[in-house]
């Protein structure tokens, strides 16, 4: 489980986050909205301890980030940041970066991690690629390779932040299709989208940010039914029952 409670942090002397709480239950996909610079990365940096908090305190699996080593953070939350250095490394080397955590002196990857690292490769369908070099592949290919380092870190929670970005639809399917199997699995994801019909389709959970605090937060349906969507983008999103479940759809409305 994941307890943020009251948090407030920022960047040198700009305070961006203003006493956010949210909890996340385990086994959920939980999504973060917002619009841009409404600090939905700062909020999931500072849950992991990346950016410092000047109140408040958040819990990952009864860890308290704030007393807890970079390493035992590691071992409880994975990370894909919205923006990544791709250097000139191999596929196969980036996916064992996912292992680094659990390595002890001299940091020398065993035979499980290269296993681990294989199987996360495997799933993400990119196996064949471990040899290649990130310079040589596609935005979509290099980031099915940062997840699958992510998958690889086999933490009970998740965090990916735009981690659509760069793939195509179908891959884009595949991914949502990837989460919901993750907590059927018992791991808890957390992801920032800025593509609200994704939001509403693949969350459990839903929190609505404006300016440094979540406004709104709660299954797809609560937040449809509220007024949120309208106020920040405004949009309407309306849903029509099809053959294959709900579908959404937008609705151009003027912002309030």
């Amino acid at each position: 489980m994941i307890k943020i409670e009251n948090v407030s942090a920022g960047y040198r002397k700009k305070e961006v986050l203003h006493g956010v709480s949210l909890s996340v239950e385990d086994s959920r996909i939980v999504t973060i909205i917002g619009q841009n610079g409404c600090g939905k990365s700062t909020l999931i940096k500072a849950m992991l301890g990346f950016v410092p908090m000047t109140q408040g305190s958040v819990q990952l699996n009864s860890v308290a980030v704030s007393q807890a080593s970079p390493q035992k953070v590691a071992q409880t939350a994975a990370y894909l940041p919205q923006m990544h250095q791709n250097g000139d490394i191999s596929v196969g080397r980036l996916v064992l970066h996912g292992r680094f955590p659990y390595l002890s002196y001299p940091r020398s990857y065993r035979k499980e991690d290269k296993e681990i690292a294989y199987n996360a490769m495997e799933r993400m369908g990119i196996a064949e690629l471990s040899q290649v070099p990130l310079s040589e592949l596609s935005g979509g290919l290099r980031q099915k390779a940062y997840i699958a380092m992510a998958l690889a870190q086999q933490t009970p929670i998740i965090v990916m932040d735009e981690p659509t970005t760069f793939l195509d639809i179908g891959e884009q399917m595949k991914f949502m299709q990837l989460c919901r199997e993750l907590t059927a699995e018992g791991k808890t994801v957390v992801l920032v989208l800025h593509d609200v019909i994704s939001a509403l389709s693949i969350s459990d959970r839903i929190a609505v940010m404006h300016h440094g605090r979540i406004i709104q937060f709660g299954a797809p349906k609560e937040i449809l039914e509220s007024d949120a969507l309208q106020k920040l983008y405004g949009i309407r999103v309306c849903t029509i029952e099809t053959q294959n479940g709900v579908q959404y759809y937008y609705e151009r409305r003027e912002r309030i």
